[in-house]
């Protein structure tokens, strides 16, 4: 009899963290990813903003496992599950579809940009989800102050609105801030930086809504001494490529918009439902075990795909989830039952400047630079790998002492360039 078959669906921080979770038991684990590597996704905006190279934050799924000998990558789109035959089917590479079986499957398909019915506007305001979305953001960023160097009218070129006032959004928008006024100074000597303008809207009545109200505060504070405009309690009514119109009629003219809004679970959720005849909510997270994060006896989902007692959308719970889920796979494998999954709150974080940061953990709230201090420390701690952590680390002292970032270049994206040969 052959070992267990672990299977696992994503290698975000939970799926990567069930992975690494089984290294030394005597299982055979296939991780399954439709990319080749592991997306640190609270520091895209840094890549976006053209700070971080995109490898600092994206390091390849066989480099992180090349002493992992039980484990093996396999890159490609997973399409379904038979949770009858314990199949699950995948598109690969070279176009073929295959069937890989399990004995355990654990699915950690992440989440997706939510439009909230209106998926028209993504062509307008499109997503930061992914790395490719991130560096053909930093492309369209970076071409907005070329356009405005060769243009008549710079000003309406010099126009950015980020949709959404949680973390992300707060984090993009004060990094363009910091972009546009620091690190641009002196390469655009013909733009006047009183003529950049950046808002940061929201359809709820204050930034950071998951935050207590005095860092709330403190973060809407900063954001408009940065020199961003922060609406709150403005809903969008319409977008597109020049601008976002309010349902109280207000209009934002922006060239550059980016959407930091909604996010929705991935559609491997429904399939998974329906597969296994679970439930799922209004978000379209599938509904767990909140003792073990199982879906049926030998199925689990972990992460944003799923409801756990409503935990946030953040890395900490799919982290906690990964390693709680590897835990009770061994234990089974000994006949043994593990503890039931308790979550450990460890707080939230958003970074606002380069030396501003707030940090909301239980009762203690941090905020300038004690709350930069620990928000440094956290992200780092998560990184996966000292090579990773060490350039980060480098990129921030060097971008905080001169101002300047390391990537400032356009890409053309691939099928811009296929379309100009036609």
């Amino acid at each position: 009899m052959g070992k267990h078959r672990v299977v696992v669906v994503g290698g975000g921080f939970g799926g990567l963290g069930v992975v690494r979770g089984l290294k030394r038991a005597d299982v055979e684990v296939t991780l399954i990813d439709r990319t080749n590597h592991h997306l640190f996704q609270p520091l895209l905006y840094q890549v976006a903003t053209a700070l971080l190279p995109a490898g600092d934050v994206a390091p390849a799924f066989r480099a992180i496992l090349r002493k992992q000998r039980n484990a093996r990558v396999l890159l490609g789109e997973v399409t379904g599950f038979d949770t009858t035959n314990r199949l699950v089917h995948v598109d690969v590479t070279d176009g073929r579809s295959r069937e890989v079986a399990y004995d355990t499957l654990v699915v950690a398909a992440g989440a997706r940009d939510s439009y909230f019915g209106h998926d028209e506007w993504a062509a307008s305001a499109p997503p930061m989800k992914t790395l490719e979305q991130a560096v053909d953001l930093r492309s369209r960023l970076l071409r907005a102050f070329e356009t405005a160097v060769a243009s008549d009218d710079p000003k309406q070129w010099l126009s950015f609105a980020v949709v959404g006032a949680g973390p992300t959004g707060v984090e993009l928008a004060g990094q363009l801030a910091d972009l546009a006024r620091r690190a641009l100074k002196g390469q655009f000597r013909e733009i006047d930086p009183r003529d950049i303008r950046i808002t940061l809207l929201d359809a709820a009545p204050h930034v950071l809504p998951p935050f207590s109200e005095p860092l709330r505060r403190h973060t809407h504070r900063k954001l408009e001494q940065l020199g961003i405009t922060v609406m709150t309690g403005a809903m969008a009514e319409t977008i597109d490529d020049e601008g976002i119109t309010t349902k109280d009629g207000d209009r934002v003219e922006a060239r550059t918009i980016i959407w930091a809004a909604g996010v929705q679970a991935s559609p491997l959720a429904r399939k998974l439902a329906e597969a296994t005849g679970a439930e799922t909510d209004r978000k379209g997270r599938i509904v767990v075990n909140p003792a073990d994060c199982s879906v049926t006896g030998n199925v689990f989902a972990i992460g944003d795909m799923v409801n756990l007692d409503d935990l946030p959308g953040i890395a900490e719970p799919a982290i906690q989830e990964g390693h709680h889920v590897a835990r009770v796979i061994k234990a089974r494998l000994r006949g043994r039952e593990a503890k039931p999954f308790r979550y450990l709150d460890l707080g939230t974080m958003a970074t606002i400047s380069p030396g501003d940061a707030v940090a909301d953990i239980k009762k203690l709230r941090l905020k300038g630079l004690i709350g930069k201090a620990a928000w440094a420390v956290v992200h780092i701690a998560f990184l996966v790998g000292w090579r990773n952590r060490a350039a980060v680390l480098t990129q921030w002292a060097w971008n905080i002492v001169t101002g300047r970032r390391a990537q400032p270049i356009i890409l053309e994206p691939v099928q811009a360039k296929e379309r100009e040969k036609l």
